[in-house]
């Protein structure tokens, strides 16, 4: 395969040409970017100026399944641009973005790792998620923030669990991507097969853009569809420099109808390209690019690029591709958020702003992260619009209170590089900040908005957590209070009854690395229970109550009565809906919102079981009041009162269920299955891929702790699986009173 007639040299990005603009189409709002009015009026040159370096700006993350291969193709990121001087291993421990001592001994990425870097002219923001699923708010909260992302799925496997989960977070943010077919230089890589699971599993559109010359062992090199040049991968430079070869003879054909798939793809976008395509026109290689580009930033099709990042194979292409085709935050343009002092009377929703990518517009960021630290938080922000600085003092909606830039940071993973300012497009990290958390709004005083938050699932299991030695107890109460800030996953309850601290989490995996955390970082020692399940509640039925609050003994007593019907109903949100169905003044307005506070309180405490009520509408449509006595204190007691009248012996248990699948070699499938039909398992599919079976299906997560060990045990070490939450569902009746009794059993135990 190799020719005498090679040209070697580097691989440098191929700009796109400045041709005349896309049409207008009804999918690609155009003027979603940056207003052109705003543009045009701006004569100034240092504005000028920073739009030119915005467009050179990307924000970026790399997104996959476990073990996919993420942090190594960051590794190899930053050695090609220079970042770092040596590259770090994964399986070695010495990774720059896996910085944390779990991930250093376990070998796998826990917490999202931010770092900037520079290739062919252009600024880069990198940040590196994790992949288990455990750790998928690191993974939600950095694709708020994030333009684009490259999306990474092993060559072998293709489209695994997690991969799925990553996919619908992106699509929920809207985030334009790639995919990057790694490892093709194992065994039984086929890229093909991995298009083809984008395809089906994820409803993508992947536009393969290379093709690998080989597989497995044979994997030298790949061929670009766009040049229509094939390059071979030179071992000896690390990554740095390939030849360019002939295109091997025996993938002509295979060449040819690749690019013509291209060229099919891309027309699709643009209606120019589409005419010449009709026509039998050729289309010319800037013409695919820029059509490339445009389909990118639309989210209609995912340009597909392959290589082996262990082997340095393919990320100098992918960098490449990651200034030609993702967007800079100028393609994204205004971000949009809620203005807090303007709400529409008829709709009772606030008015929808938007602040422009500009640095003279009012300030205005997004918290996305929290580092709990000795000296201070250290907060992860994207600016969106303005200049940030040292010293200023921004407005958080949440809280309606101010709060005090400190100094300013650019993070390489764990090292800090402080800077002057921040201007809008980019991301940084503040300190100063005292009780912003993951999801506020940072903005002007004299121009609030509000920007959308971010959402995250349920916690799954929970365990009792005490310290060892008793004067450990408010240490390990300020302990805990750190890392329910660092990670909005993570949350931890005293149980009244019982005066037991409850922490809960995703997973084991999660509670295990806290609790690591909370002994060797924070020199607690702890006692811990086993896993429990977080199970939740709803009603079994419908029940009308009236609550009533009366404290009328002499002075100024307490008067609150309400009528509420509750009923089980499929919320969107989960949790409880309220409806405030008061007419003819029977409550004063400015008692309801404590009515709903005292119901959500009361549902969020969870009776005599103490799961949390889900899947509740409470409708409020009468009550009392009396002139004097009355008061928000006693309508919240009023509304508590209710609840527990509706939901006392009128409930059901929900357990969680996860996704779950299941990777064994095809001699120990039937052991799993029947393993897996012992734990209540619903199996949905059972796929082949070579002489590994790929199981599917849902089970209840109660059924699931220790599965690891058994799966290994079952399958003499070969066999793999991965959860995600899925939903709640309820628990059989048998199981549940079983659930209850032990539960009822631990409380009495604990109150001895």
């Amino acid at each position: 395969m190799k020719s005498a007639s090679k040209k070697e040299g580097y691989i440098s990005a191929q700009f796109l040409p400045k041709a005349k603009r896309p049409r207008k189409s009804s999918l690609f709002p155009v003027s979603s970017t940056v207003s052109q009015s705003t543009l045009a009026a701006s004569n100034d040159p240092k504005i000028a100026a920073f739009l030119g370096r915005l467009r050179k700006h990307r924000n970026f993350g790399i997104c996959a399944h476990i073990d996919a291969g993420k942090t190594t193709i960051s590794e190899r990121i930053l050695y090609l641009t220079g970042r770092v001087h040596r590259m770090g291993e994964v399986h070695d421990g010495t990774a720059t973005m896996d910085y944390l001592q779990d991930e250093q001994e376990r070998g796998i990425t826990i917490t999202s790792a931010a770092t900037t870097c520079e290739w062919n002219d252009h600024s880069m923001n990198l940040i590196d998620t994790p992949g288990h699923v455990d750790f998928t708010a690191e993974v939600e909260r950095s694709l708020r923030v994030l333009d684009g992302a490259v999306a990474v799925f092993d060559g072998v496997a293709g489209v695994e669990a997690q991969s799925e989960t990553v996919w619908r977070q992106a699509n929920r943010y809207g985030v334009s991507r790639l995919a990057f077919v790694n490892k093709m230089d194992r065994v039984g890589a086929d890229f093909e097969k991995c298009i083809e699971s984008m395809r089906v599993r994820l409803d993508a559109n992947p536009v393969p853009i290379q093709l690998p010359i080989g597989a497995g062992a044979s994997f030298i090199g790949v061929v670009d569809l766009v040049d229509l040049k094939a390059y071979e991968f030179l071992e000896e430079s690390e990554g740095k420099r390939v030849s360019e070869i002939p295109i091997p003879p025996e993938m002509g054909a295979l060449v040819k109808k690749a690019r013509e798939f291209l060229v099919e793809k891309v027309s699709e976008v643009d209606d120019q390209l589409m005419e010449k395509f009709v026509e039998g026109e050729t289309v010319t290689n800037d013409e695919i690019r820029s059509a490339l580009r445009l389909g990118t930033l639309t989210r209609r099709i995912q340009a597909v690029l392959c290589g082996s990042a262990l082997k340095k194979r393919g990320v100098s292409f992918l960098l490449d591709a990651i200034v030609d085709y993702l967007p800079s935050p100028l393609d994204v343009g205004g971000i949009k958020g809620k203005d807090p002092r303007k709400r529409n009377p008829e709709t009772n929703e606030y008015d929808e702003i938007t602040r422009q990518p500009l640095p003279d517009e009012p300030l205005c960021m997004l918290a996305f992260k929290t580092i709990s630290d000795r000296t201070g938080d250290l907060t992860f922000v994207r600016v969106y619009s303005g200049t940030l600085a040292p010293g200023v003092e921004l407005s958080n909606p949440r809280l309606r209170r101010t709060e005090r830039i400190g100094r300013i940071v650019k993070m390489h993973a764990s090292d800090r590089e402080q800077v002057d300012e921040v201007q809008a497009g980019d991301i940084a990290a503040v300190l100063g900040l005292k009780q912003t958390i993951t999801g506020d709004t940072l903005c002007d005083e004299e121009h609030p908005i509000v920007l959308e938050r971010m959402e995250f699932p349920d916690t799954v299991i929970s365990q009792a957590i005490a310290p060892k030695a008793t004067a450990d107890r408010d240490k390990l109460t300020e302990t805990i209070g750190r890392l329910m800030r660092e990670d909005p996953t993570f949350k931890a309850k005293t149980n009244e009854e019982t005066n037991e601290l409850v922490i809960s989490g995703m997973g084991e995996l999660h509670l295990e690395i806290i609790v690591t955390r909370i002994q060797r970082d924070y020199g607690v020692n702890v006692i811990i229970g086993k896993p429990k399940v977080a199970y939740r509640q709803t009603l079994a039925r419908a029940r009308d109550v009236e609550g009533r609050h009366i404290k009328q003994s002499g002075g100024h007593g307490q008067f609150g009565v309400v009528k509420v019907k509750f009923e089980p109903v499929e919320v969107k949100e989960g949790d409880v809906e309220f409806v405030d169905d008061i007419s003819s003044g029977r409550i004063p307005r400015q008692f309801i919102p404590a009515v709903e506070d005292g119901i959500r309180a009361a549902a969020e405490h969870g009776g005599a079981l103490g799961f949390p009520f889900t899947n509740v509408r409470a409708t409020l449509y009468d009550g009392q009041y009396h002139d004097v006595d009355s008061s928000e204190l006693a309508f919240k007691q009023a509304g508590m009162l209710s609840f527990r009248m509706a939901s006392e012996s009128n409930w059901i248990l929900l357990e969680p269920y996860m996704k779950l699948e299941v990777q064994v070699p095809e001699e120990f499938l039937g052991a799993t299955i029947g393993d897996l039909n012992s734990r209540r398992a619903e199996i949905s599919d059972i796929a082949a891929e070579g002489g590994v079976r790929n199981i599917q299906g849902k089970v209840p997560i109660a059924e699931m702790f220790q599965y690891s060990s058994a799966l290994r045990g079952m399958t003499q070490g070969r066999g793999v699986y991965s959860m995600e939450p899925s939903e709640y569902r309820n628990v059989p009746r048998s199981i549940a009173e079983k659930a209850v009794e032990e539960i009822m059993k631990d409380r009495e135990k604990n109150k001895k």
